[in-house]
């Protein structure tokens, strides 16, 4: 068997960047070091589109002239998707809503968005993976399970490891505390320090163990030990390095008051070091938020006026989606599989356009398909870690098609 290469995995947003990959005859052979989904990513993600121009199939040439008609005539445009994309075809999609005079949004939108966002403009402190690695003696897992969306976080990054200021590792220098409302994978190595809230209730537990931090008697309106929360607040108060990992069940559970994190951060940041690291799952969402922002000073839902970018909630994807936009290119996403059911059903009545590199729910209501290299497997250039990092990714193999950078850029030729 060849040598192995080394490979940067962009089966979640961890880019575990240590994977070792044998190709031969521009096949992969075998895959080392990879969790599961890495896997996934490396044996599934194979091109299965075609390009179609409703529903019929034509050449690629043809869908993008198709596709660059559809959006001119549009008058209010939506580009989204882009969290499965490089960031390189995130600035040419960006690029785009900009000649299109268009509005542009990703997934972080609805999910890790609002979290990120608290992170640049200085809200909340953050931190990197190897700064967990390294020196975290306190882990909290907040409404997320890694062990089953990220499997090789604990292994690779938050708890297992022996760090530089850890050397003893989870048996003895390190405290994993879970906050959840179900006794997840991740809670269950969590030696005791597994919480149990209802369903909407991180905003009380987090005011209850604001109230322990300051020395005061937590108030819940639902049941639960007091006792145990300022057993908590101590724990905290005593960490040296604490990191919490945000979840979508906090971030859910709290989105109308998000600015109760910063608040939380605040007051723990009196007594002890904690830092705030979102749990983004497709592998370069937070990459869309750092780019866009850099051209924009905006992360996600913007509108390229005639006064220059726009943001706006009724710019996001699921405001357009109900009423606002005409048109839709989908890069890199498959709504209909992710969105409900009564946001998405209107892509079926303005024209679709998606560039994937596979086929999905959305493809089969699409006016136009245009297959697209897979990022990360076809398709190199760069990608931005969920803390933060900037990561190269390089393509395994040759693929026959164009990269999704090179379709966006295709079109934006035809409507300039």
């Amino acid at each position: 068997m060849t040598e192995p290469i080394t490979w940067t995995c962009t089966g979640c947003a961890l880019l575990c960047e240590d994977i070792q990959v044998f190709i031969k005859d521009n096949r992969v052979e075998k895959v080392e070091h990879a969790c599961l989904k890495g896997k996934a990513r490396v044996y599934r993600c194979k091109h299965t589109a075609i390009s179609t121009v409703d529903q019929d199939e034509v050449d690629v040439n043809t869908a993008i002239s198709q596709a660059a008609k559809i959006l001119e005539k549009a008058k209010n445009p939506l580009l989204y998707g882009w969290s499965n994309s490089t960031s390189e075809a995130q600035v040419a999609g960006i690029e785009l809503a900009q000649t299109l005079g268009a509005c542009i949004d990703s997934t972080s939108s609805f999910c890790q968005g609002i979290t990120i966002n608290e992170i640049m403009n200085g809200s909340v402190p953050s931190c990197t993976l190897e700064d967990v690695r390294e020196k975290a003696d306190v882990v909290i897992y907040w409404g997320a399970d890694p062990m089953s969306s990220h499997p090789r976080h604990l292994s690779k990054y938050s708890y297992f490891p022996r760090g530089e200021l850890r050397q003893r590792g989870y048996e003895e220098d390190r405290t994993a505390i879970c906050i959840d409302i179900t006794e997840s994978r991740t809670a269950k190595i969590c030696k005791g320090m597994f919480f149990s809230i209802p369903p909407g209730g991180d905003a009380e537990f987090m005011r209850a163990l604001m109230d322990g931090l300051a020395g005061r008697v937590p108030k819940l309106s639902y049941d639960f030990d007091v006792k145990r929360i300022l057993e908590l607040a101590a724990v905290l108060k005593k960490a040296e390095f604490g990191v919490i990992f945000v979840g979508l069940g906090l971030v859910y559970s709290i989105k109308e008051e998000f600015d109760l994190i910063s608040e939380f951060m605040s007051t723990l940041n009196k007594f002890s070091n904690f830092f705030l690291i979102p749990m983004a799952g497709h592998f370069n969402m937070r990459g869309f938020n750092h780019n866009l922002h850099e051209k924009t000073g905006f992360i996600h839902r913007v509108a390229f006026t005639k006064n220059g970018p726009v943001p706006g909630v009724e710019y996001s994807v699921v405001e357009q989606l109900k009423h606002g936009a005409d048109a839709v290119m989908v890069v890199g996403s498959d709504p209909l599989a992710s969105l409900p059911l009564s946001i998405t059903r209107r892509l079926k009545d303005i024209p679709l356009i998606l560039v994937d590199p596979c086929s999905n729910l959305t493809s089969r209501v699409a006016d136009v398909t245009i297959p697209c290299g897979a990022s990360g497997i076809e398709v190199g250039g760069t990608a931005v870690r969920l803390d933060g990092r900037k990561m190269d990714i390089s393509p395994l193999i040759r693929g026959n098609g164009l990269s999704d950078e090179m379709v966006v850029r295709r079109i934006m030729e035809e409507v300039s």
